[in-house]
């Protein structure tokens, strides 16, 4: 059976939807059968990485009931040049959307859960799914809570921002204790001299291990032309020697092994 993956952070700005997008697109190269849904109803942004215009049904149709997942799923693997298969599964980005979504209740949250949760059937068991992976909204939204119960893996995003390392570890103390699910940071968007060398980079790979209590997978350095890209290029697709690239497929294989 396959994996359901969820990427949260404690806040915006971390650089979650980019690598959720690359991650898929590397397991898409290995030939893998992939699935990428995004989940961040209060910020989408899926929708511009894939510049796929709109589309009759959303998730947001799917967790409301008015539609199955297969209405909402379009087949990104001619654009994605890979070996496997990619789908992708946008939120409806209008701001009518927008505010629904954010007034929705409990009782609602509590059947879009189910909705999430039958996904492991429907994708991983009746499609074959290899990875379905999850982008959340940031912090501790209803969204992000149910994305993480239906995860079997959480990888968590934070930047070396004092508020963001110090918000993720609460976070991460607070929520992921309670489900106990399989966790690992990554820290992104780390200043290239901060780890100009072997030493170096296992120096800080162990003060941001001595922060958290949950293990670090991965410190990935700030590549400037990765910023300029403004998430305009999926690396893992169009420059796969690029060390951002090779940071991804470092990660992808990790958490084959969770």
């Amino acid at each position: 059976m396959g994996k359901i993956l969820a990427v949260h952070s404690y806040k915006g700005g971390t650089g979650k939807t980019l690598l959720t997008v690359n991650l898929a697109a590397a397991y898409a190269n290995k030939g893998k059968k992939v699935c990428v849904l995004d989940l961040d109803f209060r910020a989408p942004s899926l929708q511009s990485i894939f510049r796929q215009e709109a589309s009759e049904y959303w998730l947001n149709d799917y967790l409301n009931g008015a539609c199955e997942i297969n209405k909402v799923l379009f087949d990104y693997t001619p654009q994605c040049n890979c070996n496997g298969t990619m789908l992708v599964g946008l939120a409806n980005p209008t701001t009518e959307a927008l505010r629904d979504m954010s007034a929705k209740d409990r009782k609602w949250e509590m059947r879009a859960l189910g909705r999430l949760l039958s996904l492991k059937n429907t994708l991983l068991n009746d499609m074959e799914l290899d990875y379905l992976l999850f982008d959340t909204s940031p912090g501790l939204q209803y969204s992000s809570i149910n994305a993480i119960v239906s995860a079997d893996v959480v990888l968590v995003v934070s930047t070396i921002d004092a508020s963001d390392v110090a918000g993720t570890r609460r976070m991460t103390h607070e929520l992921y204790d309670l489900f106990e699910k399989k966790t690992g940071i990554l820290m992104n968007k780390v200043p290239i001299e901060f780890l100009s060398s072997p030493a170096d980079r296992a120096d800080v790979h162990s003060r941001f291990q001595n922060t958290h209590t949950l293990p670090v997978l991965m410190v990935i350095p700030c590549f400037c032309d990765v910023l300029r890209a403004g998430g305009s290029k999926i690396f893992a697709r169009d420059e796969p020697s690029h060390p951002f690239t090779r940071h991804v497929d470092e990660i992808a294989a990790k958490v084959e092994k969770f």
